[in-house]
């Protein structure tokens, strides 16, 4: 079938962010700041992605893996920071392992921000409207116009209908790489382009459990809790499976208190095999994951100490996904460039989770922590054959398990940040982002907070 449709409206950008989740409201508060004219398209209703539409948090560590130096600053700890003081966080400064914010974990959990969602996405509306970035909620990417290899157009859907967007460079930061797929730019699907991605999540936040109960019980084996699996009486469930009562191919629980005592997020769903480039399999997936909420729920109200009043507050409105698309890029990011520490001299950020990658089978996770820091090249968000697009977020060029590291929230915003900071330069100098002086490009960041360590 052919449709031919004639686009009436052309809005003028020097910037198109596509996604408003932590990369592209760290890219587009970036680009806006140092001076291009920005516009910021986002499918939801909210700012923030897995972070507000997706309940996901605490944002994890922020720190080096020795705990000792917060690496992600910037545009993140300056949201971090207006969020506490509107009372909806706690700065990762003053948040240990091993406590009812980290779920009892240790490793890689050191300094991770415990915040209300809703308090964060105000914020970050704050955020972007001081910096002069026009947000377009409920607007949806449907194409790209490309000519010889350049984006000229970007298609959206609104509630009016078709409208073009005519920007000077774009900003992928679908989580997907939409954009890029519809610019021609060759992309890998999960693992080795096989296909196999890690499971996805549906987050939900509980109240109502006696906090003192629910935490005396984890205090007393605290000494005897390993520091990292096994957690956050994640022993029960072997007793509940027994019991008929857990059908969920996942063997911990993940609960981590918010900022309000006694209100927690959730982490436990799991549904494997999702390809979540696919609208059926999102659908299904979400159908599968509110299921599991409340096999969850029924769980911690009948084995958690101080459970049995749990109430449910909330279920996250959109799919907890953790890979898709993998672009190929000017350089691809390995397990072993992370492990081993590589220096790249072309570096806009630095991170150190673990890498934490999700077994789609069996409910394990491998885990693997970096040991130090490490850091993430340029390079790495210029895609192959697009001249004027940047991509940030988990789908920059970079294999399976190395995004099982910086695929997190504050890696996101701080490869965000360097992406909009990037093509702000190349506006201005009407260059193409790959022409972007990269030493000028990492002393602006640094000027401006971010962190690239040596």
């Amino acid at each position: 079938m052919r449709y031919i449709c004639e686009i009436q409206k052309i809005t003028e950008a020097d910037v198109l962010v596509i996604g408003g989740g932590p990369a592209g409201f760290g890219a587009a508060v970036a680009a806006a700041r140092n001076g291009a004219k920005t516009v910021l398209i986002e499918r939801n209703s909210v700012l923030g992605g897995m972070a507000t539409a997706g309940l996901v948090g605490p944002f994890m560590t922020c720190y080096d893996d020795d705990c000792t130096e917060q690496i992600v600053k910037g545009i993140f700890d300056e949201l971090c920071v207006r969020t506490e003081a509107k009372g909806g966080a706690i700065h990762p400064s003053k948040i240990r392992g091993m406590t009812s914010y980290s779920s009892y974990y240790l490793r890689s959990h050191e300094h991770v921000t415990p915040y209300q969602s809703e308090i964060l996405a105000i914020v970050m509306d704050e955020m972007a409207k001081e910096a002069g970035v026009e947000v377009l909620f409920h607007t949806q990417l449907a194409d790209v116009i490309t000519e010889n290899g350049r984006i000229t157009h970007a298609v959206v859907l609104m509630k009016e209908g078709l409208e073009a967007i005519r920007a000077k460079c774009y900003i992928d930061c679908s989580g997907d790489a939409d954009a890029a797929v519809k610019a021609g730019v060759p992309v890998r699907l999960g693992e080795k382009g096989s296909g196999a991605m890690q499971p996805a999540s549906l987050f939900f936040e509980v109240d109502h459990i006696d906090r003192n109960a629910y935490i005396a019980g984890l205090e007393e084996r605290k000494k005897a809790l390993d520091d990292h699996m096994g957690n956050c009486y994640s022993w029960m469930i072997e007793e509940a499976r027994k019991n008929g009562d857990w059908s969920i191919d996942k063997n911990e629980i993940g609960m981590y208190e918010q900022n309000i005592p006694g209100r927690w997020k959730v982490n436990t769903t799991r549904m494997p095999h999702v390809n979540a480039t696919d609208t059926r399999q999102i659908s299904a997936a979400m159908v599968e994951g509110r299921k599991q909420v409340q096999e969850v729920l029924a769980f911690i109200r009948k084995y958690l100490p101080g459970g049995k009043d749990a109430q449910l507050l909330q279920v996250a409105s959109v799919l907890g996904v953790r890979e898709t698309r993998h672009i190929k890029g000017k350089y691809e990011l390995t397990a072993e460039d992370i492990l081993e520490k590589k220096h790249f001299e072309d570096a806009i950020c630095t991170f150190a989770y673990a890498l934490d990658i999700h077994h789609s089978e069996g409910g394990g996770v491998t885990f693997t922590t970096v040991n130090g820091y490490y850091t993430i090249p340029y390079r790495c968000m210029l895609p192959e054959n697009c001249k004027n697009l940047l991509v940030a977020g988990r789908c920059i060029s970079g294999t399976s398990e190395a995004a099982g590291s910086y695929r997190v929230m504050p890696a996101c915003m701080a490869m965000g940040q360097a992406a909009g900071t990037a093509a702000s330069l190349a506006v201005k100098e009407g260059i193409a982002p790959e022409k972007v002086d990269v030493q000028k490009l990492r002393r602006i960041l640094t000027e401006q907070g971010a962190v690239i360590k040596e």
